[in-house]
Parts: structure tokens; C-alpha cells; sequence
């Protein structure tokens, strides 16, 4: 599960990451939550031959997937995120995860212990080399009744490998980024083409540092909510050997 990611990088250094030109000035952004905008790329229009623009281009999406068969937004599940597993096959994700598959970009995300005596504790999860990563996300236009349209987009999850199995049961899918191109590439690559990179990031890609509850607050987006805290050696002990359980924890 991801309910919860950063996003810190420069704006140069997201564009160059991504590969998609230039990018329109944007802050760091500590604790980004479903229904506010996300960035994501996809792979762009054909372009003539010749072409020096890039193959892919960037836009702002609700984070919150509505498919394009919903009659009536407001009554609709909020589809943050999407079980990888069945995402070619379940109504609401099949047709973007055919023709709309994107990357998006972050720092690392945000997870609370399911279980035990730090049930509740959360964690800044990032990559131990740290820099960006992308996460592999599905995009949908939504097209309303008065004409206005909107774009909104899912992450895809999938089964936590072992050294965040016992924090969470569900974790984000990493794309490596020389596998940008063919995760995008809707029009040559089928989903059954690009299921061997849906997985689980290797065990030692992450490392899971606590941090206070001030993370649990959409309106903390600063900084200090990444600061690390110390937490108790019994709850730590009980965390580092309880595996996970089949449980999902509500972020909200």
C-alpha cells in the first residue's frame, strides 16, 4: 500500500530523471495524500521523424483513479492505489493499465506498522542510495456529464518483500529506469509483455526510518515530518522478527 510519498528533488533534476524536457517550477513537496495533484509521465504522442522533442511528457493528475464508465465521481471509491496482481483484468484498472501506464516520480513514501506493539508507528521509507525513484502508476482521463474532464491516476502495489513485510503487507511498485521505456510503451507492449516487472524492490533497496505522527496530518508538509524519532528497543525487537499478516491498515 501507498497512501502516502515525497517528493524533494529540484524540478531539473525530476525532468532529467524522467526524461521529459523541461518542467514548470515546483516546491518540494514532504507529505503528498490522495486527491491532491501528482505528477506523472507518460510516453508521448508519435512524433515525425526527425523529431528532437522527448518521447515522453509530464502531467499534473488527482491522485485518485476514476475510470471513464463512472457516471458520478462523487459516489465513487477513492482508487489510490491498484493490487498489481489483478490490475489487467479488474474493470477499474484494465484499460489503463493498456493504454495508460505511467511512472511517478518520488523520494519515498510513507507506511504504518500493521501489527504487534508498534502497531501505528510510522516510517519514511526510501532508497538506501538515495535520489529518485518511480513508482509504476496508471492514468485515466475522467470525463464528466457537462464536458469538463479530468485527469486522475492510481499506483500500482504489490506483495512487500521481506525487510518491509513486517511494517506492511503491500508495497509500491518500483520501475528501474532502464525500464522506463518499455513500461510506456503502451502501443508495442502488452500488459502480459511487462508483468515481469511488476515486483517487489529487493530486500536491501529501502530502509524504513521512524518518524513522529506528524506525518498523519495532511496540512504537516514541511520537512520536519521526515525528521527520525527513536523508538522503543521492545516494540523495534517485536517489529524486526513479527512477519506480516493479510491485513490493510486505513491510512484515513
Amino acid at each position: 500500500m501507498c497512501g502516502r510519498f515525497a517528493l524533494t528533488a529540484s524540478t531539473d533534476q525530476t525532468a532529467a530523471f524522467l526524461g521529459v524536457g523541461e518542467l514548470e517550477a515546483f516546491p518540494a513537496r514532504y507529505n503528498i495524500a490522495p486527491t491532491q495533484p501528482i505528477l506523472m509521465a507518460v510516453a508521448a504522442p508519435s512524433r515525425p521523424p526527425g523529431s528532437n522533442l522527448p518521447d515522453r511528457e509530464a502531467q499534473l493528475v488527482r491522485w485518485g483513479l476514476v475510470p471513464g464508465w463512472v457516471k458520478d465521481m462523487r459516489g465513487f471509491p477513492l482508487l489510490f492505489n491498484a493490487r498489481s496482481e489483478e490490475a489487467a483484468i479488474k474493470p477499474s484498472f484494465r484499460s489503463a493499465m493498456r493504454h495508460r501506464r505511467a511512472l511517478v516520480p518520488a523520494s519515498g513514501f510513507y507506511e504504518w506498522c500493521q501489527n504487534g506493539p508498534a502497531k501505528g508507528q510510522a516510517y519514511w521509507i526510501r532508497p538506501r542510495h538515495g535520489g529518485l525513484i518511480a513508482f509504476a502508476g496508471l492514468m485515466e482521463t475522467w470525463a464528466g456529464a457537462d464536458g469538463s474532464e479530468i485527469d486522475t491516476g492510481a499506483m500500482l502495489t504489490v506483495a512487500a518483500n521481506a525487510a518491509l513485510a513486517s511494517i506492511h503487507h503491500r508495497m509500491p511498485v518500483v520501475i528501474e529506469e532502464q525500464d522506463f521505456a518499455r513500461w510506456l510503451d503502451c502501443r508495442g507492449q502488452e500488459p502480459r509483455d511487462v508483468s515481469d516487472l511488476l515486483k517487489a524492490a529487493h530486500a536491501d533497496f529501502f530502509e524504513a526510518i521512524p518518524v513522529s505522527g506528524r506525518v498523519n496530518k495532511v496540512s504537516n508538509m514541511g520537512p520536519e515530518v521526515q525528521e527520525p524519532v527513536a523508538v522503543d528497543e521492545e516494540k523495534q525487537g517485536t517489529l524486526a522478527s513479527k512477519t506480516s499478516d493479510d491485513q490493510q491498515m486505513s491510512l484515513f
